[in-house]
């Protein structure tokens, strides 16, 4: 199973950083992907990472999970690549599963991608979420869309990354492994 992670300048850092960890435990093959010109992505509070690849360097055609951390103003400088959501939206047209947590799920609907699902995202985001049914569970699933609230749902999160991909017992296994009590 293979996840795609995309970075831009501004990331939430446990956002993304939680989920690709969790889902490389469970023995996922993770690509963390810059959508700027360098590899190097700066996190909104300062974390430097290098990204595995460049937007333009990937084909997407395998990928089984396209996945947005939110964080400001890395959800805006995503929502700017007019590349990344074209590939939303075909890998949405595919019936393949995306994931975004924050304040990214706004891109997902701003792209109709929402429309009848319900779908979760930052407060003070839902209009944003463009005819979806907003709950306000910390963590989404709806249909091929999974959708996290903030932060503090990024495990949680995480572990329904690990289920949609390798089933629910990698992700409680994965579960076990990292809460050690």
């Amino acid at each position: 199973m293979k996840a795609m992670v995309f970075l831009a300048d501004g990331f939430e850092e446990i956002e993304a950083i939680a989920p690709i960890d969790i889902m490389r435990r469970a023995g996922i093959e993770v690509t963390t992907i810059s959508v700027s010109r360098e590899k190097e992505v700066r996190g909104a509070h300062g974390v430097l990472v290098e990204a595995d690849r460049l937007f333009e360097e990937v084909s997407f055609s395998d990928a089984d999970l396209l996945f947005l951390p939110g964080g400001m103003p890395g959800t805006k400088n995503l929502n700017a690549h007019d590349g990344l959501k074209q590939l939303l939206l075909k890998h949405a047209n595919e019936g393949k599963k995306l994931a975004a947590i924050c304040a990214a799920p706004s891109i997902l609907g701003e792209l109709g991608l929402l429309k009848g699902k319900e779908a979760v995202c930052f407060p003070g985001f839902e209009e944003t979420l463009k005819g979806a049914i907003v709950s306000d569970k910390k963590v989404v699933q709806s249909g091929n869309i999974i959708t996290g609230k903030a932060a503090g749902a990024a495990i949680e999160f995480a572990l329904k990354l690990v289920e949609n991909l390798k089933g629910k017992s990698a992700a409680e296994q994965v579960g076990l492994s990292i809460f050690a009590f």
